[in-house]
């Protein structure tokens, strides 16, 4: 850490905390540091996040062609039906209507947040996320870290200025729109950051508010809220719930005709394709490989290669006698069959198994499975309840990349900072505007060396990082 950052006291950060509480029940360890990131590793994220940009557009263009039976190469046939009906999977008739309807042609996530280990390779996607937590609290520690501090990425309320701007952009007259950031009751963990952030961008003077589902009125054609007995209109939700959730909200029906009428604009859109983890794996489909390198720039194909560890399908449909999965190896062959996987070796099992999406399991780590980390008869329970699963909602497999252990100075329950060995996950936020992908904060989540899989937890320390010296 450099001598010139000023240590951030213990008991002035957990009297911030304790009179602002980002999150629901939970809490987590205390630093007096910004995590430092190397100035090489902040300019391969900003490289990230335009290849996610330009994944995102590829992954619009491949699904809509293999539901119009489109050829995907510019000179040489070549047909995918399978994607869209991996896509379309177990999702309700209505949402691939309104998922392949020509109001969302274009349509992208307006903020993403890929999950990357930092291992001995490089860093390493566990997921592209399109509908991120921490947003708020990513603002709020690059405002407390970064008083005095320009170093600290997205200071000076950078998450905070870019949200409003790129979500709620002024119209030509100079009118904010109304918008609501809509927090379902299985997101209620995130609702009081996204309160806060509601909050400080309204000091700000936008018409920014924080709503339940249930505070949603149809009228007209359009979407209103109660302000104070009087219904007033609402031109935008940023929507921080999950497509599967859809069919628990009263108004969802309600919520796609307002967008078909051009009465309300929903961002996230609609669209189950980039909520899927299964995309990781279509990117490494040896059938696609061709149409990968025609739709992305070749920048963004190196580094979506080396970004994205090798991701299979765990499709249950049955082979032909004699064909193979291009997948995983037991006993040093290609299997006919997933279940050919409760032989696998030890080392044969460095391999995470997770749902690809629309389920409350696809969130945390819930239905991650660790090969190497399970035992006999986890490992096959596993296997065999993901391959059943797979009728419905797909499944992948995935190669383990293990984070490397760093090292961070941490507080412990006595206020005495102590320097620490763990293991990071780094969660760089990016709002897109036209081809730019704006990089406005990285939260680091720094956990204890032994756990295999990184996530928030109490023993865990959330961060903001910052550029340092590269010296």
């Amino acid at each position: 850490m450099s001598d010139q950052v000023t240590a951030l006291g213990f008991e002035e950060l957990k009297a911030t905390f304790e009179a602002t509480e980002l999150f629901e029940d939970k809490t987590w360890q205390l630093s007096p540091y910004a995590l430092e990131l190397d100035p090489k590793a902040v300019e391969e994220m900003k490289a990230i996040g335009l290849a996610g940009l330009e994944f995102h557009r590829a992954l619009e263009q491949l699904y809509l062609r293999s539901v119009s039976g489109r050829n995907l190469l510019r000179n040489r046939k070549l047909e995918a039906p399978w994607v869209a009906e991996l896509y379309d999977r177990g999702k309700p008739q209505e949402l691939i209507e309104f998922n392949r309807s020509e109001i969302l042609r274009g349509k992208m996530p307006l903020v993403l947040r890929p999950d990357l280990l930092v291992t001995d390779e490089g860093f390493a996607l566990t997921e592209f996320d399109s509908v991120p937590g921490g947003i708020g609290l990513t603002g709020f520690l690059n405002r407390i870290y970064g008083k005095g501090d320009d170093q600290v990425i997205g200071s000076n309320d950078e998450m905070l200025d870019t949200f409003a701007r790129t979500v709620a952009p002024a119209d030509s007259t100079g009118r904010h729109p109304l918008v609501a950031i809509v927090v379902s009751d299985d997101a209620a963990t995130y609702r009081p950051e996204m309160e806060w952030l509601a909050e400080e961008l309204q000091k700000k003077g936008k018409r920014i508010l924080c709503l339940h589902p249930d505070d949603l009125i149809p009228l007209g054609g359009g979407i209103f809220y109660d302000s104070d007995g009087t219904p007033e209109k609402i031109d935008i939700i940023y929507r921080f719930f999950e497509l599967y959730e859809l069919e628990g909200l009263a108004t969802a029906n309600d919520l796609m005709e307002a967008v078909k009428n051009e009465e309300i604009e929903i961002t996230p859109p609609f669209r189950s394709i980039f909520e899927e983890k299964l995309s990781m794996a279509l990117f490494h489909h040896h059938l696609l490989e061709d149409y990968w390198r025609e739709s992305l720039s070749r920048r963004a194909f190196r580094v979506l290669q080396k970004l994205i560890p090798r991701s299979w399908i765990l499709d249950p449909q049955p082979l032909p006698p004699g064909a193979v999965h291009v997948g995983p190896k037991v006993g040093g062959k290609l299997m006919h069959d997933w279940r050919e996987l409760f032989d696998a070796s030890q080392r044969e099992r460095d391999l995470i198994i997770k749902i690809s999406g629309f389920d409350s399991t696809a969130e945390g780590a819930r239905s991650v499975l660790y090969g190497r980390d399970s035992s006999r008869e986890e490992w096959q329970a596993g296997i065999e309840a993901a391959i059943e699963h797979s009728k419905t909602n797909p499944y992948v497999v995935q190669e383990y990349r293990k984070p490397v252990r760093s090292k961070h100075i941490v507080y412990d329950e006595k206020g005495e900072a102590k320097e620490r060995f763990g293991r990071l996950r780094l969660c760089p936020y990016y709002f897109f505007e036209g081809d730019q992908a704006e990089l406005t904060g990285v939260l680091a989540t720094f956990c204890p060396a032994d756990k295999k899989i990184i996530h928030g937890m109490t023993d865990a320390a959330m961060l903001p990082c910052r550029i340092g010296s590269g010296e």
